[in-house]
């Protein structure tokens, strides 16, 4: 049984699925300077908007886009849903965290780590859990600093505790089933930025496997909160001034908003209702390290184990690749990792490009927006540049201008902290 793409949604810093295949194309480029926090530093990144997206919305854009592209109408009973996210709803439950600024230092610990909070008297129990002549903690009466007044608080300013559970990560993939009116299998990978390409992934088992017929796959990202920035800046992962794949002076990578979103069906489905078919996902590899959590193993046997096994179960050959859309996150570690990896698998030579250095790093969201420009360079026929490539380090066949050619089978590669290598294969209707 083939699975087919019929529909792709996608927003970037560029625009929609459209208008960023023509800026990639121009060899423009969505970054720029923002301070998006006063209380932070200004950094090149890839908004949609001068500020912070919230993730329904591109969720939501991309999903109607897709659907429209596939001419399909909710509601689609019977259709799953595989929508993944790194990040997911973090800047709203930043924004709870924020709010309620009595409780967070209270969590935090002395010398030791241990918070006052825990520490107990004799019997290791903390005075703030134990009840006055009430058996009531202070913790959890009104007052001031009491929990419910805090709420109270909260829900003036607009800002609810009670939203909690709303903003857990699942609630993507909940939104996308509520947006589409899908009762079918609901599932919420989360694969650090090999994400998008394991929710592709399991979309396709799902047909493969006849637990459906139609599926929508894959990714969202909103990363640009106060955390996420300041966290990546202390390991010293961004860039100052650009992001630059596999060139001599790349500084590392830049965050980016996106979504991508792909309406997956048995071949046998689009052909019954004579749906346009815009490529065929032929198979997949997932492995794990299980090594190292912000770097790559060096030896890169897992990673190779993830494109030997995507072209297994694809039934091809290194050679019948005619392009990879890498990873491309102009690190250090990361570029040298896949160039070692195109090397040894491809030493014939095949084309390769990044789409960062124009849309950013989308994280979780990086390999959907990934799979939506390989199957773009499917349907027009034309590879697209490496967005900021001017002086490669390594020797391999980049793509550094708007290249026409006969492309029948991509390869799109994802590795994600923790040492997550995904790596899909798709194909020419």
């Amino acid at each position: 049984m083939q699975v087919v793409v019929t529909g792709i949604g996608l927003i970037s810093a560029l625009g929609n699925l459209e208008i960023t295949w023509k800026q990639l194309l121009s060899g423009h480029s969505g970054i720029l300077p923002h301070q998006p926090f006063p209380e932070l530093f200004t950094k090149p990144l890839a908004l949609i908007n001068n500020i912070p997206s919230d993730p329904t919305e591109l969720l939501e854009t991309a999903i109607a886009d897709a659907l429209i592209m596939a001419n399909l109408t909710p509601p689609l009973l019977d259709c799953g849903v595989v929508i993944g996210s790194s990040r997911g709803y973090q800047g709203k439950l930043e924004q709870l965290a924020r709010f309620y600024p009595p409780y967070p230092p209270l969590l935090m610990g002395g010398k030791d780590g241990v918070s006052s909070l825990w520490r107990g008297g004799e019997d290791g129990v903390s005075s703030l859990w134990r009840g006055g002549e009430d058996g009531v903690s202070p913790l959890w009466q009104g007052g001031e600093d009491g929990i419910f007044s805090l709420v109270e608080r909260g829900e003036d300013a607009g800002i609810s505790l009670s939203k909690f559970v709303e903003y857990l990560p699942f609630n993507i993939a909940l939104n996308a089933a509520k947006k589409t009116g899908s009762t079918g299998i609901i599932l919420s990978p989360m694969a650090a930025c090999a994400t998008g390409i394991w929710a592709i992934a399991q979309g396709f088992e799902l047909i493969k496997t006849q637990q459906c017929q139609r599926v929508i796959v894959g990714a969202v990202e909103a990363p640009i909160t106060p955390l996420t920035l300041a966290g990546f800046e202390q390991m010293g992962a961004l860039a100052n001034t650009g992001c630059y794949p596999f060139d001599r002076d790349r500084e590392g990578f830049v965050l980016g908003e996106g979504a991508a979103i792909l309406i997956l069906e048995s071949e046998d489905l689009a052909q019954q209702r004579n749906a346009q078919i815009y490529g065929k996902i032929l198979g997949f590899g997932l492995t794990a390290d299980a090594c190292y959590g912000n770097k790559p193993d060096r030896v890169g046997k897992s990673a190779i184990a993830a494109i030997q096994t995507c072209l297994k179960n694809s039934n091809l050959s290194s050679h019948e690749i005619d392009y990879i859309h890498t990873h491309g996150t102009a690190t250090k570690l990361n570029d040298d990792h896949e160039v070692q990896l195109i090397k040894q698998l491809f030493p014939q030579g095949v084309s390769v490009s990044s789409t960062k250095g124009a849309t950013g790093h989308t994280l979780g969201a990086s390999g959907a927006l990934g799979v939506a420009f390989s199957l773009m360079t499917l349907k027009h026929q034309l590879l697209p540049p490496c967005v900021g490539l001017k002086t490669p380090e390594f020797d391999l066949d980049f793509v550094t201008s708007v290249r026409s050619m006969v492309i029948k089978n991509t390869l799109c590669f994802s590795f994600g902290f923790g040492g997550q290598n995904a790596i899909i294969a798709i194909g020419k209707a």
